[in-house]
């Protein structure tokens, strides 16, 4: 760094310029950290001398330490006092309790800058690359991205996704799922968050996110706007519920979805490895909207509660089964894409029950009659 060392400064300013540009960090960062340093290589190896400063000069790249001296009239700590005669031999217009600056670099100091300097110019650029890792992969949140799986191990996969790996933990991916080694994956981005070793990437598999994405490759009305999911409901690796609306009346939302020949949906499906998709259309009317959302079972009446935010759907006899589908999953895939409350019921227990009411009544009313006759 200085002439009489064994670094070359012209060699070190260059690199250090190149480094700034294509790292883009700030050099006088850098300078300031590997003059940081320095104070620490020199004190290790020389002895812990109270204030030294070590100096980088910013056009040569000569370097200078310097131990700073208060001037006493009586000195008594050596290393960080000086008499105001030894002052005034350095300029003569130091006066007592001035701070004087005095060179005390080692003549084979220059190897341990050099390798301070690397270490600190080493530890910036991880550092710079971690933060351009974060800055890259938190701007890519709610994001779909296409991964390969990397490992896995104890449940864990690891996925790569160009410049750093994502974490599919457990809990997001997909019930069933068999996942190997080189397999090509979509996932969703859910959160990047900094570590000390680096940025972590967490991803999903399961994350109603994904096929929101999934359907906005798929569905050219989708991006220009002219259809819009509205809401989207999920068991992952089972069943999917998704709303969507079109802003054209002369455009249908479900069928822009669907695609010809069902491509569009069927591409999708693919990704999810053959979960089943129910596109249905939204409604601002809460009647209209349940009943779609009950889809693929025929619906006869809705009766809507606003208050309690409730519904009672009435669906027929061969359609009950269907409407609350397979443990229950398709009304209640319902009620969440909903919002509401669904309580079903076969026509014919509706109709078993107005009997039985009406019933009631009449016999109320007779004994009514009754009662007022015996008075």
């Amino acid at each position: 760094m200085a002439n009489n060392q064994t670094v070359d400064a012209g060699e070190f300013i260059s690199a250090l310029d190149a480094l700034s540009k294509e790292r883009r960090i700030n050099k006088e960062v850098l300078f300031s950290a590997i003059e940081v340093a320095l104070i620490t290589a020199f004190k290790k190896n020389y002895g812990k001398t109270a204030n030294v400063r070590a100096s980088i000069d910013r056009n040569t790249g000569a370097v200078e330490v310097l131990s700073c001296k208060t001037v006493r009239e009586e000195v008594t700590d050596p290393i960080c006092e000086m008499t105001l005669d030894e002052a005034r031999a350095i300029n003569n217009r130091y006066e007592i309790g001035d701070i004087v600056e005095v060179p005390v670099t080692p003549r084979n100091f220059g190897r341990i800058a050099a390798q301070t300097a690397k270490q600190v110019v080493l530890q910036h650029i991880r550092e710079a690359e971690r933060g351009g890792i974060y800055d890259e992969y938190s701007q890519k949140e709610n994001e779909i991205l296409t991964a390969i799986i990397q490992r896995i191990e104890n449940k864990q996969v690891y996925v790569e996704l160009g410049r750093t790996e994502g974490l599919l933990e457990p809990k997001e991916q997909m019930p069933g799922e068999e996942l190997k080694v080189n397999d090509r994956i979509k996932v969703y981005v859910l959160e990047v968050s900094r570590l000390g070793r680096g940025p972590q990437v967490y991803v999903s598999r399961t994350n109603p996110g994904l096929v929101k994405r999934l359907f906005e490759m798929e569905v050219p009305e989708i991006v220009t706007g002219v259809v819009q999911i509205k809401s989207i409901a999920r068991e992952a690796g089972f069943r999917t519920k998704m709303a969507v609306f079109s802003t054209d009346p002369m455009v249908d939302p479900v069928g822009s979805c669907v695609g010809p020949r069902g491509m569009r949906v069927e591409n999708v499906v693919e990704e999810l490895k053959t979960e089943k998709i129910d596109i249905i259309k939204w409604s601002s009317d809460p009647a209209e909207y349940i009943a779609n959302a009950l889809n693929p079972a025929r619906v006869i009446s809705v009766y809507v509660s606003d208050t309690e935010k409730a519904a009672r759907v009435v669906v027929p006899d061969n359609q009950l089964s269907l409407a609350i589908g397979k443990e229950g999953q398709n009304a209640r895939l319902a009620a969440k894409l909903t919002g509401w409350k669904i309580d079903i019921k076969s026509q014919s227990e509706v109709e078993r029950a107005i009997e039985e009411a009406a019933e009631q009544a009449a016999a109320q009313q007779e004994n009514g009659e009754t009662n007022a006759e015996d008075a």
